[in-house]
């Protein structure tokens, strides 16, 4: 009697804990499967969640650095609009850097330079071509690449030097009867372009 009377409560305990306790993963009921039109509606206008590529990604790699100097230079003058020179081989490139003129022959050491408005000129042989830049910057690389950029480039030989000494002298009265802070620094930037652009008739 009494076997029966435990055995008759452990089952019931048993029946009990199964009723209440958590199942399993492998007892849950699969999951339904998703509207198939849905996903593929959706799949059609999802937004591309791939990380932006820089303006690196397009760019054609640079050639490696040489073991020894190359004999000449290569040389990239960018404007906004247009492109002057694209891979020219020159022997030697001379950019009105802020901090003076600076010549840039083959191997030369990676630099970066700003420009102030000035005579850039490129040799090549013995010809010299001159242009006058108003400013930009100079990325100098180590494998004997030169890249130029700058906001305006003309050939010096485009520039009638009567009209720059006639802008000049206009400038200069405009410094002397400047109202305003705002006037007098307007005319001083005239009066050092148009001061570049007559030296580089004198170098």
């Amino acid at each position: 009697m009494l076997q029966r009377g435990s055995r008759f409560l452990v089952s019931r305990a048993s029946a009990e804990f199964m009723r209440w306790s958590r199942r399993f993963s492998t007892d849950l009921p699969a999951e339904t499967t998703g509207d198939s039109k849905f996903i593929d509606a959706w799949r059609k206008v999802v937004p591309n969640l791939d990380p932006p590529k820089t303006p690196s990604a397009y760019m054609a790699p640079r050639p490696p650095v040489p073991s020894t100097i190359p004999s000449k230079l290569t040389v990239n003058l960018v404007l906004p609009y247009n492109s002057v020179l694209s891979g020219k081989q020159v022997d030697m490139v001379i950019v009105p850097a802020t901090t003076g003129q600076m010549g840039v022959l083959p191997g030369h050491v990676a630099t970066i330079a700003e420009l102030k408005p000035g005579l850039l000129t490129v040799h090549e042989g013995n010809d010299v071509t001159k242009y006058f830049v108003s400013g930009g910057f100079a990325f100098v690389h180590a494998n004997s690449v030169a890249d130029i950029i700058a906001v305006e480039a003309t050939p010096l030989e485009h520039i009638d030097q009567a009209l720059v000494q006639k802008g000049l002298a206009e400038f200069l009265q405009k410094v002397n009867t400047a109202s305003t802070d705002l006037e007098k620094a307007e005319a001083q930037i005239g009066v050092d372009v148009h001061s570049a652009l007559n030296s580089a008739f004198t170098s």
